[in-house]
């Protein structure tokens, strides 16, 4: 419905909302603050969430659970939260950008926009897989022979 005049060429390899209506010549202001707005609440709305999960985890566990139980849960915690903040935190510093980084090299642009595509599904196999002692230890192991010669 918005009206075109300027180059149809996107600056990223994938379609991004907000980049494209920067190409409409009409006004978009109601997608830009409807465009914060959704950000702001989905990323709101989730933490708020996931922080009390873990808070009625953390109660149930430390009230309840033996000294390893309660080690061996909050290993558990911390990787979902890793998990989520890989997730999170280059989604925000994309939005960030896009809104409020017109002044910054086109070359910033498209850096936060692959690392909001790549670095999460690639991070988070790592991020589960160094929980396991097997895995840690072969790690551990490959650093240790880097490292003596």
């Amino acid at each position: 419905r918005f009206h075109y005049c300027r180059s149809h060429v996107l600056a990223h390899a994938y379609c991004l909302h907000l980049e494209i209506m920067k190409l409409a010549c009409s006004s978009i202001i109601v997608n830009h603050i409807y465009g914060l707005f959704v950000v702001a609440c989905t990323v709101g709305v989730d933490s708020l969430l996931i922080f009390l999960s873990y808070t009625l985890i953390l109660h149930a566990v430390l009230g309840k659970a033996s000294h390893q139980e309660r080690l061996r849960a909050l290993n558990t915690c911390i990787s979902h939260i890793c998990a989520v903040l890989l997730f999170y935190i280059p989604m925000i510093g994309l939005s960030l950008v896009h809104r409020f980084g017109e002044h910054l090299p086109r070359i910033v642009h498209l850096l936060m926009s692959y690392v909001y595509l790549l670095v999460p599904p690639l991070m988070n196999p790592i991020v589960y897989s160094i929980k396991t002692k097997q895995i840690r230890q072969r790690i551990i192991k490959k650093f240790e022979f880097v490292k003596s010669p």
